[in-house]
């Protein structure tokens, strides 16, 4: 079996205005992603996801030239069930063939963020190639899964002081959950005002429900610092993302200053940097997301740290299909993971996308029995919204 055709697509979905939100990222009317499709030459086909923002944060022009014309070319005629090799090969680049002999990675100056994400489109249509190729899913290569559904919790909450009880309430009248999370952070404006939106929060689902928050790294240190206090006696499950990912040290100085667990690594590539985040105590959730950290193989070497420094593993998923079904997987197969995100925002990239149904009931997650990721994607939605660049 070889790699015979690579083709990758910037697609856009509208979001329904009614249905649309407003963060820190602005207001969000379109779900955007990479998009990879890669064909054997007997047929199998995968499908990944490559990233460079949230949702509709970012535009995907430069990560899909790269996939259709720099990193495509490379993988054609390779066999397709050399997945580390190739993970290896495009990360080191020119030197791949000195860095696999010398047992070391050797790679280039780009060696983060478009270069990553590509590699991660790449690697998620791979395991989904392999999967189908042996009739078994993907999460049954990885080692087996630890259980046929995993809690998943409710990812949203945008809504004033005044409204964000209801707002997550429904949340929990959708699908059963026993946690959610809501976005605080520079969206606010300030510490406090984000404060009596979680104090409103956690009187509206009483004790039983596990809160989160997710300040998307926009907070300084002072300020979250100054949040975390204004928020203790709200027992939140964790903080996420508290601030900007590349102040790992102040992110440590924020940990320590509180007794709320924080979360982090959306914003982060290769087990290199969750090394980073473990050594410095940082965070207490690794958070990477399969579309931009590198893919499967690499979100289950975090998994692997996660487990190795005794913290829990729980993926950025608002994410379109492909992200989504590997991180079912991931989380099957991992020891460290305990819960799954799930997109209460407006999605189309995943419910719109693929043939099956994505829900959630009584808090619970099925993980997919099929070969490979388990999805089919819905080629007309795809043609119809993949941008002609």
């Amino acid at each position: 079996m070889r790699i015979n055709t690579v083709q990758a697509w910037w697609v856009r979905i509208p979001i329904e205005a009614s249905r649309q939100h407003r963060s820190d990222f602005g207001q969000l009317t379109t779900f955007d992603a990479a998009i990879l499709r890669i064909e054997t030459d007997d047929g199998i086909v995968g499908w990944g996801e490559g990233k460079n923002a949230a949702g509709s944060a970012g535009s995907y022009g430069t990560l899909v030239h790269m996939l259709n014309h720099e990193v495509g070319p490379k993988l054609v005629g390779r066999d397709p069930a050399d997945i580390s090799a190739i993970w290896e090969m495009l990360y080191n680049g020119v030197r791949h063939e000195t860095a696999a002999m010398s047992g070391h990675a050797m790679p280039e100056l780009a060696r983060r963020g478009l270069s990553v994400a590509a590699i991660s489109a790449v690697d998620i249509a791979l395991w989904d190639i392999l999967g189908k190729s042996l009739g078994a899913p993907v999460w049954k290569l990885l080692g087996g899964r630890k259980a046929e559904r995993l809690p998943a919790y409710a990812s949203g909450g945008w809504e004033n002081a005044e409204k964000i009880g209801d707002q997550l309430q429904s949340y929990i009248a959708n699908g059963g959950f026993k946690s959610v999370k809501m976005r605080v952070g520079s969206m606010d404006r300030a510490p406090h005002v984000s404060a009596a939106r979680v104090r409103a929060a956690r009187k509206a689902l009483g004790p039983s429900v596990d809160l989160m928050v997710d300040a998307h790294g926009t907070y300084t240190v002072a300020e979250a610092k100054r949040f975390i206090q204004l928020v203790q006696d709200c027992d939140l499950a964790w903080f996420e993302e508290p601030v900007i990912a590349d102040d790992k040290p102040g992110m440590a100085e924020v940990r320590a200053a509180g007794k709320v667990p924080i979360a982090a690594g959306e914003s982060e590539a290769t087990r290199f940097a969750f090394r980073d985040l473990a050594i410095l105590r940082s965070a207490d959730i690794f958070q990477p997301d399969p579309a931009f950290c590198g893919g499967i193989t690499e979100a289950m070497r975090i998994g692997a740290i996660a487990s190795a420094f005794n913290l829990r593993f729980a993926p950025h998923l608002w994410a379109g299909a492909p992200c989504f079904f590997s991180g079912l997987h991931i989380c099957a197969a991992s020891p460290a993971s305990f819960v799954i995100e799930y997109s209460l925002g407006a999605n189309p990239m995943i419910h719109d996308l693929v043939e099956e149904t994505v829900a959630v009931r009584d808090g619970m997650i099925e993980i997919p029995d099929k070969p490979g990721l388990g999805f089919t994607i819905n080629e007309r939605v795809l043609e119809s919204h993949a941008q002609r660049l």
